[in-house]
């Protein structure tokens, strides 16, 4: 974005404007961009294919009345969710309460500043994005809890304290997940650690040693976690605190949580892509549009997979206690995570220039534990004797 924007300056357009102003513009028609033509329908989506994937786990249809299948389900809830009345309680704060919904979804939109979409598609290539990305996601906890308190309400107080507590925790161990890749590519910028990675799996960080293995899982299990996904959602637990921090939102705001909440299964998909498993790499090819749209779409699914695993997830897992979700994160994944930052350090003085017989060999080891995993969901399938829907429409 940037190099495009030198581009057009030194071409001798914007002529008497200040640059400051021409990059200000520029950063705001791409945010623009951005919300409206991918990472709203992005949400919408993938709010529409959670439901479907949950219908399909749990022998349900799930909404297929809108559109074929259902896929215009998410707009009819947009249109009906503005149509709604915009309410605030007299008892709650009225200038923090219509304010915390936009803190959340700010926190959020920021990320996709340092998300690269392929080797030139993007906004901006700053030399501390991963730092960036930490800092902005943090956000959303100050909006979470603005919410939680200005609601006036013991249900979203009890939310809001929920959430801080599990979001503040399960940073560490994210962050210190983050740490190992950061030692391994010298950098701290987005597209330098993509560059550092290769196009072939074993060239990906994920498997250059058994520790970078292990950081994987513990970013993603700690990434659900401060999204506030199942098995770790008890800030909104519905069972518990009718809608947590949500409870007495309405219309558009109460939309702008789960707008925020569905994107950033995006957002955590990928960073585990670009931290992971190679980012956009591709193979070379000659042309270079050809080359722009597949790093897109391999950076996109690669991605998009993880937001399916998540999916996933919630369809089988059931909530964890409060005392359960903080034990698992300062007795196991605390300790582990700060083995694994150690672990890779060592492994680098051990082996300063990587060892390709090792990542070929954990290459191998993770294709051996996928195929014992779905073994293991063939087995299931085959016993469970699912109905095979034949008309997809009903």
């Amino acid at each position: 974005m940037q190099a495009f924007v030198d581009s057009l300056i030194q071409q001798g357009y914007f002529t008497g404007m200040p640059t400051q102003v021409v990059y200000a513009i520029a950063m705001i028609a791409a945010a623009f961009a951005v919300l409206s033509f991918f990472v709203a329908p992005l949400a919408g989506v993938t709010s529409w294919l959670e439901r479907r994937v949950w219908a399909r786990m749990q022998s349900r249809v799930g909404p297929n009345r809108v559109g074929p299948q259902g896929i215009l389900q998410w707009l009819a809830d947009g249109i009906k969710n503005l149509l709604k009345e915009d309410l605030i309680p007299a008892a709650a704060d009225q200038l923090l309460f219509p304010l915390a919904p936009y803190i959340v979804f700010i926190g959020f939109l920021c990320t996709f500043v340092v998300i690269p979409f392929g080797s030139n598609l993007i906004v901006a290539d700053l030399d501390i994005g991963i730092l960036y990305l930490l800092a902005v996601t943090s956000i959303v906890v100050v909006g979470i809890l603005m919410a939680g308190w200005s609601s006036n309400n013991k249900w979203s107080l009890l939310g809001g304290m929920r959430s801080a507590a599990q979001i503040v925790s399960y940073e560490i161990p994210a962050g210190l997940a983050v740490l190992s890749i950061i030692f391994l590519a010298g950098t701290m910028s987005t597209q330098g650690i993509i560059k550092n990675q290769g196009w072939a799996p074993w060239d990906w960080y994920l498997f250059n040693n058994p520790f970078t293995f292990i950081a994987f899982f513990l970013y993603f299990t700690a990434a659900l976690a401060e999204g506030n996904r199942t098995p770790f959602d008890i800030p909104e637990a519905e069972s518990e605190l009718v809608a947590g921090y949500v409870t007495e939102y309405s219309g558009m705001r109460f939309l702008f949580f789960f707008f925020a909440e569905w994107g950033n299964l995006y957002v955590i998909g990928a960073v585990a892509t670009i931290l992971f498993l190679g980012g956009w790499q591709v193979p070379a090819v000659g042309d270079g549009l050809i080359e722009g749209v597949l790093q897109f779409v391999v950076f996109f699914l690669k991605a998009y997979l993880w937001v399916f695993v998540a999916m996933w997830v919630r369809a089988t897992l059931p909530r964890v206690r409060v005392d359960q979700l903080m034990a698992l994160c300062w007795k196991y994944m605390v300790p582990l995570s700060f083995l694994c930052v150690i672990g890779t350090a060592a492994w680098m003085v051990v082996f300063p220039h990587g060892n390709r017989w090792a990542s070929v060999g954990m290459f191998v080891l993770g294709v051996v534990i996928l195929l014992l995993f779905f073994g293991r969901v063939r087995y299931q399938i085959r016993h469970s004797k699912p109905e095979l829907y034949l008309r997809p429409y009903i």
